[in-house]
Formats: C-alpha cells, sequence, structure tokens
C-alpha cells in the first residue's frame, strides 16, 4: 500500500471514530437535556399537585406547608449545583443562594400555614368573611389613595373620605361634614351594615330614655343573641337586631334562640322586670310570629335603618370638660357614651356640633374603626 492510500484510510477511521464520537455526545447531550426537562416538568407537576392538594382541604396542616418547602428545595438544589459545578466555581454565592432560600422557605410555610387556616377557618364559619374590614386594613384602591397622605395625617380616619386637597384645603365643617357624607354614600360589608344597625336601634331606645349597653358591637358573637341591653329603673328590654334585605325571613328558628337568651337573663336577674324585643329590618313568617306572641317576645318588623339620623356624638369630657364630638368613624365613636343630663348630644350635622362649641375629637394612632 502506497504512502497516499496509508494517510487516507487512517483519516477515514479518523472521520468514522469522530462520526462515533460526535453521536455519542449528541446522545448524552439529548439524554441530560430530556433529565433536565424531566426535572422541571417534575417539578412543574409537583407544584401543580401540592396547589391542587390547598384547593383540595383548603386545611393549614404543617405536612402542606413542608410540601412547598421541598419544592423550594429542589429548585434551590439546582441553582447552587450550578455554581458549585461552573468552570469557575462561586462557592460564596452558592452559601448565599442556600441561606437566602432557606429563610424564603421559611417566610413561604409560615404564609402558606396562616393562609390555610384562615381559609379553613372561613369555609367552616362562613360569617367570618364579613368581618375582614373589622381590622381595619385598607384596600388595594385605598392604599394607593393614603399614599398622598402624611403619617400625622394619616392618624385621622377622615382621609379615609376625602383626597389630599380637599383635607388640606378645606375649613374644619366643610371637612368633616364632606367625610361624613362620604361615610354614608359609600359601600359598605355586612358586618359594618349589621354594626350600623345596632347603633341606629340603640339610639331609638336612647331617645326614649334607656341607658343602652351595646353588647353585640363590644363582645360580637360572645353576646349571646342580645345585642342591646336597655335599662330604666328595674325594666330591662334586651333587643335582638337583624338588618337584613328584604327578600330574606326571619322564621321560628331565630324567635326560639332569642326566646332561650332572654329567658337566660330574666333567670340570672330575677328582680327585675325583662322584657325581649326583636328588630327586623324584613319580617317574619306567620308561624315565626305565632311562636313570637306564645313566647311573649315583642316583634318590631320592617324597621329600616335611617342614615340620617343623628350619629354625630357631642361628649363632654369628664376629665377637663372639653367639650368633643366624634364621627361614626372615629376610634372613640363606640366607647363613647351620650348623657343628656351632662348638656350631651347627638346632631346631623358638624356645623351643629361645632356651632355648639365641640370641636373633633383628637386623632389617635390607631384607627381600626368603622370605613376607616
Amino acid at each position: 500500500m502506497g504512502y497516499y492510500e496509508q494517510k487516507k484510510k487512517e483519516l477515514e477511521e479518523l472521520l468514522s471514530l469522530l462520526k462515533r464520537e460526535k453521536e455519542v455526545f449528541q446522545g448524552a447531550a439529548e439524554e441530560e437535556r430530556a433529565r433536565l426537562d424531566g426535572q422541571a416538568t417534575r417539578n412543574q407537576q409537583f407544584r401543580e399537585g401540592v396547589d391542587q392538594l390547598a384547593k383540595e382541604r383548603q386545611v393549614g396542616f404543617p405536612w402542606l406547608a413542608r410540601a412547598y418547602d421541598e419544592m423550594f428545595k429542589l429548585e434551590e438544589y439546582e441553582i447552587t449545583n450550578l455554581l458549585r459545578k461552573k468552570k469557575h466555581s462561586a462557592l460564596t454565592a452558592a452559601k448565599v443562594v442556600k441561606e437566602q432560600s432557606r429563610l424564603r422557605r421559611q417566610a413561604e410555610r409560615e404564609k402558606k400555614i396562616a393562609q390555610y387556616v384562615v381559609e379553613y377557618y372561613e369555609n367552616i364559619a362562613p360569617f367570618l368573611v364579613d368581618l375582614k374590614e373589622e381590622v381595619g386594613i385598607p384596600s388595594q384602591e385605598e392604599r394607593e389613595l393614603l399614599r398622598d397622605f402624611s403619617e400625622q395625617e394619616l392618624h385621622d380616619a377622615a382621609t379615609r373620605q376625602l383626597s389630599k386637597e380637599e383635607y388640606r384645603k378645606l375649613a374644619s365643617v366643610e371637612r368633616n361634614q364632606l367625610a361624613l357624607d362620604r361615610f354614608w354614600s359609600r359601600p359598605k360589608s355586612k358586618w359594618i351594615i349589621g354594626r350600623l344597625y345596632e347603633r341606629y336601634i340603640g339610639y331609638l331606645l336612647e331617645d326614649q330614655g334607656y341607658d343602652v349597653e351595646y353588647v353585640g358591637i363590644f363582645k360580637g358573637f360572645e353576646d349571646l343573641g342580645r345585642d342591646l341591653i336597655c335599662k330604666k329603673g328595674r325594666e330591662v328590654v334586651v333587643i335582638q337586631c337583624k338588618n337584613w334585605s328584604k327578600f330574606r325571613t326571619i322564621y321560628e328558628k331565630h324567635i326560639f334562640q332569642f326566646f332561650g337568651t332572654v329567658f337566660k337573663y330574666k333567670d340570672d336577674n330575677q328582680d327585675l322586670e325583662v322584657q325581649g324585643v326583636f328588630y327586623t329590618s324584613t319580617q317574619l313568617s306567620d308561624l315565626a310570629r305565632r311562636f313570637a306572641t306564645e313566647l311573649k317576645i315583642e316583634l318590631k318588623e320592617n324597621v329600616k335603618f335611617d342614615k340620617n339620623y343623628p350619629s354625630i356624638k357631642c361628649n363632654v369630657s369628664r376629665v377637663d370638660g372639653s367639650r368633643i364630638y366624634h364621627l361614626p368613624f372615629d376610634q372613640q365613636y363606640d366607647t363613647t357614651k351620650v348623657e343628656r343630663p351632662r348638656g350631651e348630644f347627638y346632631c346631623r350635622t358638624v356645623k351643629e356640633a361645632e356651632d355648639a362649641g365641640f370641636r373633633r375629637a383628637f386623632r389617635h394612632r390607631k384607627t381600626a374603626t368603622l370605613g376607616g
């Protein structure tokens, strides 16, 4: 075999070897890509699976949060492994990523547990959804509006009802009246509407000379159905308030429940003359009315809430005699008692209050109030 034939043969063998190596390399690369794709798919399936479990169970069991933790660990492992194995390894960066991932997983785990617990409670007790506004957390829209105010201005609950320009440019009478008008005109949750209805019925009883204890407002679901306890001498009127839509009907079970709590109050206060009165914005079924008559529960049907009632409380301080008025969304509104013999009263407009020498209540840092 001549020299050229020998070199040609060696070149062909080399090309054949390179071809085989290329095929092996391509196969390995495809296998690695498939492995990574498979890992990504498994991670995605894992995430979707955990989310689906969360939707199905809605229970804040720790194992569910740990499942998320494991998912984040898988993601972290891929990142840190890449940093360690790259040509110029980045061990310090890998440690930072690992620590930050640990903190993220911990925060995510705690967040998920809290989220599932809340969802679970709301699932078994739907009325809790209506109580979300009680904590005073503003909506996204409100947060956008409140950014215009200074920290000091935000201590005033009226900022929830006004723009920055209105709040800063209007005189106190105009500013506070506009805030009050906005408060009444804006939509409200069922929880707030129910609370306002109790205030309104309480005002009607105060106007009749009763000393009213707002049990429902202060004790919530611990009030045993006694929203108001109204006293005048030895006479006590126990009131339950139901501000329902006109399409809903009060049935006999509601009368039974109310009778039970009135009976318990009578039994605990046998020296008093106790009467149960059921106020509602709607009406009762015929059978419920018959039961109420037999059980001596007085009924007040179709008593609609009147947002134009005198809702501003004018109060004289027992400490220094200062004359202060409180709007329905102010922090101290529900703890302020109107005592008419001391020159205190309710009024409809801010002008009435200020003309009588009363000023707006000082601002407080905590403003978890109605609508503010």
